[in-house]
């Protein structure tokens, strides 16, 4: 007996991918872009809670990014880098990306010196953040807004 002989409807191959892809628009991924509040629980996140001390961190980008599809950073954190006095991770947040974490350092005396640089994409025109951590647990910052002219992350 077939299923319009019993009263139901048969779905159809069409009715079936229609019905899957719009589940699946509702598992991609958000184009909104995170908050400075977002960024800062990213940052109270690393440092537990702690406000970090300005000082010790050298953040360097441009004023003026005219492609925010590739931005050059670095940044350098003044540290003896010894077994007592080490720099052990680095975490750049860009403020209003739509994911504020763009790279985590991780280091150790054997590094010799505490400095990174990396390009990243950034969406708008919004303030990026150096954070340091180090081996005693404090933590030190640098910030720097940058201007995008073109944006990177869909901007």
């Amino acid at each position: 007996m077939s299923d319009r002989a019993l009263g139901r409807a048969a779905l159809t191959r069409r009715q079936i991918l229609i019905g899957t892809a719009g589940i699946g628009l509702m598992a991609l991924p958000r184009w909104a872009q995170a908050t400075p509040a977002e960024a800062q629980a990213a940052i109270a996140k690393i440092t537990g809670g702690a406000t970090p001390a300005a000082g010790r961190v050298t953040l360097r980008l441009p004023q003026i990014a005219e492609n925010g599809n590739s931005v050059q950073f670095s940044v350098a954190v003044d540290s003896p880098m010894t077994e007592a006095d080490y720099v052990k991770a680095i975490h750049v947040i860009a403020e209003e990306n739509p994911f504020p974490e763009v790279a985590t350092f991780y280091l150790s005396p054997a590094n010799g010196k505490a400095e990174v640089t990396m390009r990243m994409r950034l969406a708008k025109t919004q303030t990026v953040r150096a954070v340091a951590v180090m081996a005693d647990g404090k933590a030190f910052e640098a910030q720097q807004e940058v201007k995008v002219t073109i944006g990177g992350c869909g901007g």
